[in-house]
């Protein structure tokens, strides 16, 4: 059996789940705790860092972004990358828009300095960090809800990657009750529209020791 390693709010390694599970590609979840920096896992991936996936032949492919694309190639047979040169690029450009830019600006201000920074012993929660967090969320959601109201799905006339990168982010930040969903109906509606594959099922069955998500986490309709 192929195997995640992982964290559970991690957005990166929910957006491979999300690809493998859309794809149904069977992979079984191991929780990594980079932070012990175990020698077995640096020499999966000397970066020590989730996710990082281990074929059933024992090839390790270690980034988010590298493992999506492997899949693609892979298993072909349900691409999140699309179909067109031009569907491909939109989906990448989206793609590095949310594991980059939304994830500076948004989830690590949030879910790093308000959930995680002072239980994994960093020190206390950054307050103007946390601010910004929250600042910066606002204007990544209008960008979601304009992208949804003018195409069927974010990157075009697919489901692709981009929806899934987007829907990771949000999904981390929505287990940690980070998100105000009246702000954006349009974003608030295609964020329901993923969450209701069946893809997603296992992330809105996660459950997280000492941190419980909100009562409409797992809903579909919020």
């Amino acid at each position: 059996m192929r195997i995640l390693y992982h964290l559970p709010l991690s957005p990166f390694s929910r957006k491979v789940r999300l690809a493998l599970a859309e794809k149904r590609i069977p992979f079984e979840l191991r929780v990594e705790k980079v932070w012990e920096r175990r020698e077995e896992f640096l020499a999966m991936n000397p970066a020590g860092t989730v996710p990082v996936l281990v074929e059933e032949n024992g090839l390790a492919i270690a980034d988010s972004y590298a493992i999506c694309e492997y899949l693609d190639e892979a298993y072909p047979d349900i691409s999140l990358f699309g179909r067109t040169l031009a569907e491909r690029a939109e989906v990448r450009r989206l793609v590095a828009w949310f594991d980059t830019k939304f994830a500076e600006e948004v989830t690590r201000n949030l879910i790093w300095e308000r959930h995680l920074k002072r239980a994994l012993g960093h020190g206390n929660p950054d307050g103007a960090a946390i601010r910004a967090g929250y600042a910066n969320l606002k204007p990544h959601l209008d960008v979601i809800g304009w992208l949804a109201e003018s195409r069927p799905w974010l990157a075009g006339a697919h489901l692709s990657l981009a929806d899934f990168a987007a829907a990771a982010h949000l999904s981390a930040l929505d287990y940690a009750n980070d998100i105000d969903w009246s702000y954006n109906e349009a974003a608030k509606e295609w964020y329901a529209r993923v969450k209701s594959r069946p893809a997603f099922r296992p992330l809105l069955a996660d459950r997280i020791s000492g941190m419980a998500p909100p009562p409409h986490y797992a809903g579909l309709d919020f």
